[in-house]
């Protein structure tokens, strides 16, 4: 008998079933490939590792312009990959070990939810049946595929398999400009392919603040990636894509195609029709403790369909164990910063201007190009980035940060802390930010808010 079974070893089910075994509880936890789940092995960790490589040697093509010449400067992709796969091991090996130190039972298999038997869950893995008094469903998410001809080809890929590509296409189409179709576009264009990212909407990067998205496009722009905006895919056919635009039919040739058109909840086949928790929009619904509608049932990460990040899984999973351990905690989504991995990179946090408003705030807003800072100007050659704060006017609180450039996605916890703490202004200008650095912009905005 288990005090909690963890149905999913993602970000969500691996960090909680730490916290849970590190307060004493007996923990099983239930993963049908491997610890880790879709970030460590098809999604953050590897795409962030290929484009670490794909960086490095776009500098090294471009370093002239730093006065610095590199000659012969080649692409191995079979390198790339490899560390990619080492790297992916060794973190792997770190959950699993971590899972012993805190004594979880971790069970390889797909697990599925049967009848209560009494007061007990039952969860059966292969042949083996487990019993727990909680029940907490981590069970992540899965690629969307748009139902056109032609969806189903062996050439057309999803985040899963296009991580461990073993070639350079000449052609590369991406279908959806979100987050995950922008990164692998750029690590793409990088190395050489021509790239076209064929998108529904007017506005690549999802709903992020305009004027950033329209900056980060002509960036990727200058990398050679082609935007087809308010395109509809209608048909992939032999090697080739078929798009609407202006009610005119139009295609692009494609060697490689990714289908990055969003994520969905896992909630099929798993026996949630078992205990009858209730569904909604496709994933489970939750309260600000993770409780489903059934008691002693929880769920966390992609599955509850709120925030599909893996930070935001590491935290949901959290609130949850102390739920369950009685400790009071509510999971907040004020503060939750979102980044895209692209070069440059783009990093938020908090409400844009528009969703301020339209929550009855009261707002006053700032931006300021990066090249007003020294550090900024110092290791970035003709790029262009810039950074928008907005705050509440009545209470002088900061509400939103929004940031196009380099090292972003390393310096917005420092807003997401201000923002989870309420900070105003006033208190923020008096935090000492080490100079230089491409952070200090964050505080010098905010100087030039008219409050």
């Amino acid at each position: 008998m288990h005090d909690v079974i963890i149905l999913g070893g993602g970000p969500a089910g691996y960090l909680a079933a730490e916290r849970a075994g590190g307060a004493g509880m007996n923990v099983a936890l239930v993963e049908k490939r491997n610890l880790g789940g879709v970030c460590l092995n098809e999604g953050c960790v590897p795409s962030k590792t290929i484009l670490h490589s794909s960086k490095l040697y776009s500098h090294a093509l471009h370093a002239q312009k730093y006065g610095v010449s590199a000659k012969e400067v080649s692409f191995d992709l079979a390198t790339v990959m490899q560390r990619k796969n080492k790297i992916i091991q060794a973190l792997r090996k770190g959950i699993g070990t971590t899972m012993k130190k805190f004594k979880v039972t971790v069970e390889g298999g797909e697990g599925r939810i049967l009848p209560k038997k009494g007061d007990d869950f039952q969860v059966q893995v292969g042949d083996k049946i487990l019993a727990g008094k909680k029940l907490l469903i981590t069970t992540g998410s899965e690629a969307i595929r748009i139902p056109v001809p032609g969806a189903d080809q062996d050439f057309v890929y999803t985040n899963r398999e296009i991580l461990d590509i073993d070639f350079i296409p000449q052609n590369f189409v991406v279908i959806g400009g979100g987050v995950i179709g922008l990164e692998i576009a750029t690590f793409f264009a990088e190395v050489g392919s021509k790239v076209t990212v064929v998108e529904l909407l007017p506005a690549i990067a999802g709903p992020i603040d305009s004027e950033i998205s329209g900056i980060l496009q002509k960036e990727l722009a200058k990398k050679g990636i082609t935007f087809k905006l308010n395109c509809k895919v209608t048909a992939i056919g032999d090697k080739l894509v078929t798009y609407e635009a202006d009610g005119k039919a139009e295609s692009v040739s494609a060697d490689i195609v990714l289908m990055s058109v969003g994520r969905r909840p896992l909630t099929k086949d798993i026996g949630l029709e078992n205990l009858n928790v209730y569904i909604e929009r496709g994933a489970i619904a939750v309260d600000e403790h993770g409780r489903t509608s059934i008691p002693n049932v929880w769920a966390a990460g992609d599955v509850n369909g709120t925030s599909m990040l893996a930070h935001t899984a590491y935290r949901e999973g959290e609130v949850c164990i102390n739920d369950m351990l009685g400790k009071p905690d509510i999971m907040r989504y004020n503060a939750i910063p979102g980044v895209i991995y692209t070069h440059p990179e783009v990093a938020t946090v908090g409400y844009s201007e528009s969703e301020a408003i339209d929550k009855g705030h009261q707002v006053a807003s700032a931006k300021l190009p990066l090249s007003y800072n020294g550090r900024y100007l110092a290791e970035t050659e003709g790029g262009r980035g810039i950074c928008k704060v907005v705050i509440d006017k009545t209470y002088g609180t900061l509400l939103g940060v929004h940031i196009i450039g380099s090292a972003c996605s390393e310096m917005i916890y420092g807003a997401a802390a201000m923002i989870e703490a309420e900070l105003r202004v006033e208190d923020i200008k008096e935090i000492v930010f080490p100079h230089p650095t491409v952070s200090e912009i964050i505080k010098d905005t905010l100087r030039h808010a008219k409050t």
